[in-house]
């Protein structure tokens, strides 16, 4: 695998089948059509993603079985160097349902294989080689089961040897687990709100559970994502709203990852990390308006940024 500036970590992968429904009832044979297949999980999804965004990065990725295989198939496919670490169990897959009468999505996802601790081992020793000479690694998805609560610190440690930032989007005991060597961490609210324990039901509560975070050393800076309303960039001396892009979906599947890959990118370019963001949500609103989890065109991408910094709508500063 070459030299990469950003190197993604996933350790539940998942092969990503997408079709159309009419309708979708119980108990009733869905007959489902125009399906389509994607590399998928959140490290190997921000990797495609920041490949289609024109920078160097490498995916390591733990993968077994034919379903495994499909998925490396597909990471070359995209142009994405990758380091595949063989597992025992299978890769698992996720189903996406789009139904075409109501334009609901129905997602259907398994928990995936357990991984043993000589795989786990030698994830980390994989990442260990590939982190060498990244600026960046990017740790993101769910822990398959079997893997130790604290896998994530054990990757925020070898980052650290390493002198590469870490980006984290964890989720579960995962994210809870996790107590420093983290540059950016970036969490929706519901999964700030399952570290701290508290409800977070407002602006300013979820500012000061980040910067919670931020005291105990945890990490530098937390971007929380909000969905449909954007992000909340928090560092410990200054947070700031950056608003969401609008955007015709198509489907939603991946726009967290869009928006991690868009960020990472903005931060190799040297951008601060608000302005970062705010091209994290103009990939975002691309990624939303393709199928599955395919990756969206880069013009895209700068027009949406571009119209954003034009109309002055690129982020709006809470405290300094």
């Amino acid at each position: 695998m070459r030299h990469s500036a950003v190197v993604t970590l996933t350790m539940n992968p998942a092969l990503d089948v997408t079709a159309d429904a009419d309708q979708v009832l119980p108990t009733e044979k869905i007959r489902c059509r125009a399906e389509r297949y994607d590399a998928g999980g959140g490290g190997i999804n921000v990797a495609r993603f920041i490949h289609a965004l024109g920078e160097p990065v490498s995916a390591v990725l733990a993968a077994g079985g034919s379903t495994g295989s499909r998925v490396i198939d597909l990471v070359n496919a995209a142009g994405v160097p990758n380091t595949p670490v063989p597992i025992g169990g299978s890769t698992r897959e996720s189903f996406t349902v789009n139904e075409r009468t109501t334009g609901r999505q129905y997602r259907f996802v398994l928990p995936g294989p357990v991984v043993n601790a000589a795989e786990q081992d030698q994830c980390l020793d994989a990442l260990r080689r590939a982190a060498a000479s990244a600026r960046f690694v990017v740790a993101s998805g769910s822990l398959p089961p079997g893997v130790r609560p604290d896998f994530y610190q054990c990757v925020a440690d070898v980052c650290r040897r390493a002198d590469a930032r870490l980006i984290l989007d964890a989720s579960g005991g995962g994210l809870t687990h996790v107590t420093s060597g983290v540059r950016v961490l970036k969490p929706s609210v519901r999964e700030l709100r399952e570290c701290i324990g508290r409800p977070l039901d407002t602006e300013a509560e979820q500012i000061a559970a980040a910067r919670e975070l931020i005291a105990r050393g945890m990490t530098d800076a937390v971007v929380v994502s909000l969905g449909s309303q954007g992000a909340l960039v928090v560092e410990s001396s200054r947070s700031e709203r950056v608003p969401a892009i609008a955007a015709n979906t198509v489907s939603g599947v991946g726009a967290g990852d869009a928006m991690v890959a868009g960020m990472v990118v903005g931060l190799l370019r040297g951008w601060a990390l608000g302005r970062a963001v705010g091209y994290g949500t103009a990939a975002a609103a691309a990624k939303l308006q393709t199928p599955g989890t395919s990756a969206f065109c880069l013009t895209d991408v700068d027009r949406l940024f571009g119209n954003s910094v034009k109309t002055g709508s690129e982020s709006v500063i809470i405290s300094s």
